[in-house]
């Protein structure tokens, strides 16, 4: 188990770290207890057979479609109950604010450029890694926040609302308390988008820094290339150009010869 899974789970109580692990390995157990152990004793009960050896086939057949089929549903079972799990859990543990140990759980709720921009950045640098990780925090939970005032400050004018038409003498004080809850509820919903759009702008900068560090060190490695590049001759080039030189002098020698032989037939 890495250092980060032991974080994330000791953020678990004993009775959640049982069911996750019930959990996770309930859909392998499924497929293995509900499809193989059928098929696997009639197809024994087949060759050990003498006599109507082609029943034990076909029930072996038939076990394997049913209980390919029991698995399937004990999958699906499974995935929708981890589904349900995660989230309860996921409401717990933001119940406090979301911590860069606990990111992990809330992937879901993560943008796809957020995923793929923090798996980038951990491959890059880990210290810019745990700023973002950090960020992102900030940024559930904020997102979080905004999402439960709104709902409450919708919740506190239906109330309003209704007690607009109640005809009793305790209306004014419960009027009174509903707006005062609206207004504090407007107050959160302020902040909370303000340190929203903090964290948005921060995530963006270290987004921004990540890549420009990515492209300085590629492009340096490419500078660095091409200049070893140029200060060595590629041996094909060396090659052709003793070969030239060589031909160049060879056609001097026949030159010069070519002129003897002619000065001596003259001299004749």
């Amino acid at each position: 188990m890495t250092k980060l899974s032991r974080k994330r789970n000791e953020k678990l109580t004993r009775r959640e770290r049982a069911a996750h692990s019930m959990l996770r390995a309930g859909p392998w157990l499924s497929v293995l207890l509900l499809v193989f152990p059928a098929p696997a004793y009639f197809l024994l009960r087949y060759f050990a057979a003498d006599t109507a050896a082609g029943e034990w086939m076909l029930l072996a057949l038939t076990s394997l479609f049913v209980g390919s089929l029991a698995a399937l549903v004990a999958v699906i079972t499974f995935l929708i109950l981890k589904s349900l799990w995660a989230r309860r859990l996921r409401e717990r543990l933001a119940s406090d604010g979301v911590t860069a140990d606990e990111l992990d759980w809330f992937h879901p709720e993560l943008t796809r450029a957020e995923r793929r921009a923090l798996k980038e950045i951990e491959s890059g640098d880990v210290l810019l890694a745990e700023v973002y990780r950090e960020t992102l925090a900030s940024r559930l939970t904020a997102t979080r926040l905004l999402t439960q005032s709104r709902r409450e400050k919708a919740r506190v004018g239906r109330r309003l609302a209704e007690a607009h038409r109640l005809n009793t003498p305790e209306r004014g004080a419960l009027e009174e308390e509903l707006r005062t809850d609206g207004a504090r509820l407007a107050r959160v919903e302020a902040e909370t988008l303000q340190r929203h759009s903090q964290a948005q702008t921060r995530l963006r900068t270290i987004e921004a820094a990540a890549s420009r560090a990515a492209n300085e060190h590629g492009t340096r490695v490419a500078l660095d290339r091409l200049e070893l590049t140029n200060a060595q001759v590629p041996p094909s080039l060396e090659a052709a150009r003793l070969e030239r030189e060589e031909r160049a002098g060879f056609e001097r020698e026949l030159h010069a010869e070519t002129l003897r032989e002619l000065n001596s037939k003259d001299e004749i």
